[in-house]
């Protein structure tokens, strides 16, 4: 569940092969795979090779995998590379769109403001939740009814450069006793005036008086180099009923 409990996560770990020669296999078969989509777009950073072997991270989100990128590089200087390939060209036009170069070009740090988030339902109008800028909404944020189908939009600004590897992840506790962790990746994406909106696949809430009651949760937005752009931790319930408007 992307906000709450229940959902079926797309960041459950995914176990090796028991066996040393399966590891190796598919170690060997993943960096090729990426070395070779790297080549042909030349806009994705490389990793290294201890990169092939991370594990989960010690903090008590157990949501992000350290992972070493190579060395970053500016806008013009993405573009500068490969430019005699007029296939790859027309490739990064289209993927760059009407970016400004001259005025992003020359920035390493990509930068991402998370303009809003919404909780949209069929069975209500959306509940559009205010971001405080400390990141940690006062009192109750919000309400979901039990039993109910809902989907979280987000909509989100990207300048400077490219940011990789855009993720969401949430963690949520009832009575200090962790209940859900969820991490949803939303891609990689170019600067642009435009922002961009993404919504998340469609979940049901838990019913059942187990089920209510206040939770608290930590949500974050993180990239590949695991810089935050957003931490909002905040409590929410699940009742009966909608919270009325």
């Amino acid at each position: 569940m992307s906000l709450a409990v229940g959902v079926n996560s797309s960041s459950k770990n995914m176990g090796l092969d028991d066996e040393t020669g399966a590891e190796v296999s598919e170690a060997k078969t993943a960096k090729t795979a990426t070395d070779v989509d790297q080549s042909s777009t030349g806009l994705v950073r490389e990793p290294s090779e201890s990169s092939m072997y991370v594990t989960e991270d010690d903090d008590d989100d157990d949501e992000v995998k350290k992972i070493e990128l190579g060395p970053q590089c500016t806008l013009k200087e993405h573009i500068e590379k490969d430019k005699d390939d007029e296939s790859l060209r027309r490739w990064k036009e289209q993927l760059l769109g009407s970016v400004d170069v001259n005025s992003v070009g020359e920035t390493l740090e990509p930068d991402v403001k998370i303009l809003s988030l919404a909780i949209k339902s069929p069975d209500r109008s959306d509940i559009v939740l205010p971001i405080p800028e400390n990141g940690n909404p006062k009192g109750l944020w919000f309400t979901l009814k039990e039993g109910s189908r809902y989907s979280l939009q987000f909509t989100f600004q990207v300048s400077n450069n490219i940011v990789s590897g855009l993720k969401y992840t949430n963690a949520v506790w009832k009575t200090a006793v962790k209940v859900d962790s969820t991490k949803e990746m939303l891609g990689t994406f170019s600067p642009q005036s435009e922002p961009y909106t993404h919504v998340l696949p469609e979940d049901t809430t838990p019913s059942g008086i187990f089920a209510r009651g206040s939770y608290s949760a930590r949500s974050k937005f993180v990239d590949d180099d695991n810089k935050c752009y957003l931490e909002i931790n905040y409590t929410f319930d699940i009742r009966k009923d909608w919270q009325s408007v």
